[in-house]
């Protein structure tokens, strides 16, 4: 069973930095593409970004592009979203998630939250000013 796990949220004030980590765990022979998603308080959830196995494609989504990057490291199984200048509205759950294998990834497919087989329960982001 593969479980994802999601780490370093937590409180951080306006103009700040802070990096999260989702590390996944079982199935040690397959990589899957990987996504960020974020909920904040009486919203929607919404896309934030996805790259591919091998990390040569990422797409950002309108919550990430900017001041968002995200990267992996196979070798640790892990993917990461450093989050730089961050502003109160960023205030929300951050969720990562694993691709269905095989989709074609594009900017479309990537941002379609039904495409994610499996899920993290996820770390807390606030921003404060």
């Amino acid at each position: 069973q593969v479980q994802l796990v999601e780490s370093g949220g937590g409180l951080v004030q306006a103009g700040g930095s802070l990096t999260l980590s989702c590390e996944k765990f079982g199935r040690a022979g397959t990589t899957y593409a990987m996504g960020w998603f974020r909920q904040a308080p009486g919203k929607e959830r919404e896309f934030v970004a996805t790259i591919n196995w091998s990390g040569s494609e990422i797409y950002y989504g309108d919550a990430g592009k900017g001041r968002f990057t995200m990267s992996r490291d196979n070798a640790k199984n892990t993917v990461y979203l450093k989050m730089n200048s961050l502003k109160p509205e960023d205030t929300a759950v951050y969720y990562c998630a694993a691709l269905r294998p095989g989709l074609p990834l594009t900017q479309v497919t990537s941002a379609r939250q039904q495409e994610y087989v499996f899920w993290g329960e996820g770390t807390h982001v606030t921003v404060f000013s």
